[in-house]
């Protein structure tokens, strides 16, 4: 018997899931407003989010959340960081016993800096976590083009077990057993992003881009590790592949706010002008406060927090980073 699915979040990447599961298990996606499920179920689209797109005509809609919880035998949450700990309150009173609960969501939870699996386990104990992440931008994948993804659990079993639930022709899903690497990885890439992204829109350069990502992923991966996750983990599509994406396309919003603030414009106009979030933005401030933590040198890191948080701007941004001293690329800093 089929395993069926609820993707709770009607944005671009929870519809985009919803869509891929629908072609390979009985899927129902939930949407906050009535008229986008309705517009799902009779146009098959979301045009809010993904326009032009056409999702599979198998995939059901409902703005009744209690419906769509409690018809999943997994359970899929499309919705921000900031949001996890209200849905979760909000679904525990429909969720079955023993639903797996994987999450899209690529940041840290401001004030505890909890990642979202530790949240689902603190709030559903008992229902296995999980996270989807990799170089997965929403738009391309809606559209038919190859991309591949990483699907962490901590059980080798269920992980094995759920994977043909997401996997299509191109889309391959690869499992990790490493759920602390993968985790940390979709959401420390989003801050570099923004700084890749300061620098092209200040036409700063290919060289530019290319030395903010590497030595990001330097940054990435010295804090990850300390805090448990793989070396390896940040190698791979959790991290140096998310990391590519995202801090190179135009699709990527992280990459956006980047180049907004690079051409001059402040935080607040920037996000005032977005109708999806910038994960990046908050979670800036929970790296740094867990770079002091466990007492990890972030220099861009750093230097993103203080434009979207203190003020600063792009400019002053570069020149913070110029004034860094180099060492060896060896070094573990």
């Amino acid at each position: 018997m089929k395993l069926k699915s609820a993707v709770i979040g009607g944005g671009s990447w929870g519809t985009t899931v919803a869509s891929v599961l629908a072609n390979n298990t009985p899927t129902m996606i939930w949407a906050r407003r009535a008229e986008v499920a309705d517009e799902i179920n009779t146009s098959h689209t979301n045009e809010q989010y993904l326009p032009g797109a056409k999702l599979s005509p198998k995939l059901q809609a409902t703005a009744d959340l209690d419906k769509a919880v409690s018809y999943a035998d997994v359970l899929v949450l499309g919705v921000p960081s900031k949001a996890m700990r209200e849905t979760l309150e909000a679904i525990r009173p429909s969720i079955r016993p023993w639903v797996p609960v994987i999450s899209l969501a690529k940041g840290l939870e401001p004030g505890t800096g909890y990642r979202m699996t530790e949240i689902i386990k603190e709030m559903l104990p008992g229902h296995p976590p999980g996270v989807l992440t990799g170089p997965n931008l929403a738009k391309e994948i809606i559209d038919g083009f190859a991309a591949a993804s990483v699907l962490a659990m901590e059980d080798e079993v269920i992980v094995e077990r759920l994977k043909p639930l997401f996997a299509s022709g191109v889309f391959r899903v690869y499992t990790n057993t490493d759920v602390v690497g993968c985790e940390l990885g979709g959401a420390f890439k989003n801050v570099i992003a923004i700084a890749a992204g300061m620098g092209d829109g200040a036409g700063a350069g290919v060289n530019t881009r290319s030395t903010v990502i590497t030595r990001g992923l330097a940054e990435m991966t010295r804090l990850g590790t300390v805090m448990g996750g793989r070396a390896r983990t940040f190698a791979g599509l959790a991290g140096m592949g998310d990391m590519m994406a995202t801090c190179t396309s135009e699709l990527s919003r992280n990459h956006h706010v980047g180049v907004e603030l690079g051409k001059g414009r402040t935080i607040d106009e920037i996000i005032a002008d977005m109708n999806q979030v910038a994960e990046g933005v908050k979670t800036s401030k929970v790296v740094m406060e867990l770079a002091k933590q466990y007492d990890i040198e972030m220099p861009i890191s750093h230097e993103v927090y203080k434009v979207c948080h203190e003020g600063s701007s792009a400019r002053q941004a570069f020149r913070g980073l110029l004034r860094t001293a180099s060492g060896s690329e060896a070094d573990p800093g």
